[in-house]
């Protein structure tokens, strides 16, 4: 996969994917331009070797055929405001009408509108494709958060475009991920949580190969209880899976932690009812919302010793101070391990930031399917692109550190 530091950059227009799709509050103010702020040292440096740079990301999911008050709430124009203030530079906002004639000047900064607001993007659209190479020399693949997606402008785009490479900021993902799944330090621990186990059942299968203990939280662990034999009254769980819960279980064995006492509450969170009991203690009116600190106290142990600690999901309802205790015990746990700590997901880095550990991590993945895709194993289209088109150009592989 060429590296974009493999290129020369003086006076060339690189048209860069990347990954701007910020959570904005109504008025389009942005709640954290987190994602904003990670391409930053990319920018400073391509401007500083003298070339003009194409911003492209989507936002939210409109449709394409929408009329333009519809699809308003979608706009970028948030983002590039943002953008200009943290560069210091006017970063336009460039319209889907002007953008065949845009030509970035060296030095300068643009942002395209709101890419799936054209017809053909998520479809993977040869023609939209050929498009949007067209608008720069070389295309830089920067959203590893969109990888998993064959898209026109994250897949397609590459068989066009005169040359394409990995950003610095793809590259560290990927060197990451290998890092945690390919060539883990033991012992290996995995948190797996999220509402859904039916969403997670490839990662829970691949995981069980190769870690050394598994814990599950939210409303997988419910599944899991479920499929135990405990009553778990109102709590959310897939009465559908509990087969499938039961038959990962006996495949985990005792790499397998579930909650021993958890916190409950009146279905729908009643304030004032919570308490704390054994699994096998709720009522049937009450709903599980987060574990006790006693199994807390347990996950903390496991995650303290772990050569590799993979996270992907809150123990609870962690967004709410009443059931966030358990996460946050994890959040530190995880802080204080001396291991490779990856986490990824888009709960988990809202956890690990609501929990004050941002940035004591190893690697605080981006990418939320995508992260998952690869931890199923299953090839990322944004990424086996970069590769094929490599090979073909006879260039040589650079190997990731």
């Amino acid at each position: 996969m060429r590296q974009l530091s493999e290129l020369p950059l003086d006076g060339k227009v690189l048209l860069i994917r990347v990954d701007f799709n910020v959570p904005l509050d109504s008025g389009g103010v942005i709640r954290s331009a987190a994602r904003i702020e990670a391409v930053l040292p990319t920018l400073h440096r391509i401007l500083a070797e003298g070339a003009g740079v194409l911003l492209m990301s989507h936002l939210g999911r409109p449709q394409p055929d929408a009329l333009p008050a519809d699809n308003a709430a979608f706009s970028l124009a948030p983002v590039a405001r943002r953008l200009s203030q943290l560069l210091a530079l006017d970063v336009p906002l460039v319209a889907h009408t002007e953008m065949d004639t845009w030509r970035c000047a060296p030095g300068t900064v643009a942002l395209l509108e709101n890419v799936r607001f054209l017809r053909g993007e998520t479809d993977n659209d040869p023609m939209l494709a050929r498009r949007l190479a067209a608008l720069g020399d070389i295309f830089v693949m920067e959203a590893f958060a969109t990888a998993h997606r064959a898209h026109a402008s994250t897949c397609g785009i590459v068989d066009h475009a005169p040359m394409a490479c990995a950003g610095p900021l793809l590259v560290a993902e990927m060197a990451a991920l290998e890092h945690a799944f390919s060539a883990p330090a033991k012992p290996v621990v995995a948190v797996v949580g999220g509402a859904k186990i039916s969403t997670k059942l490839a990662v829970l299968r691949r995981l069980a190969t190769k870690v050394d203990r598994l814990i599950v939280g939210g409303g997988i662990a419910n599944t899991f209880l479920a499929a135990a034999g405990h009553q778990v009254g109102r709590s959310l769980f897939e009465a559908e899976q509990v087969a499938e819960a039961h038959s990962l279980a006996a495949l985990l064995g005792d790499k397998l932690l579930l909650p021993e006492d958890v916190v409950v509450a009146g279905a729908g969170a009643v304030q004032g009812t919570a308490r704390t009991c054994g699994v096998s203690e709720l009522a049937p009116q009450e709903a599980i919302y987060d574990f006790g600190i006693r199994s807390a106290t347990q996950v903390a142990d496991l995650v303290a010793t772990a050569g590799t600690l993979i996270w992907n999901g809150p123990l609870g309802r962690f967004e709410d101070p009443a059931f966030s205790g358990a996460t946050r015990v994890l959040a530190q746990a995880a802080a204080d391990c001396r291991g490779f700590t990856l986490a990824g997901g888009g709960d988990t880095l809202a956890a690990i930031e609501l929990c004050g550990v941002a940035g004591r991590l190893s690697y605080t993945s981006t990418g939320g399917g995508a992260f998952l895709h690869f931890a199923e194993g299953r090839e990322l289209p944004g990424v086996a692109v970069l590769d094929r088109a490599a090979l073909k150009d006879g260039s040589s592989l650079t190997a990731m550190e």
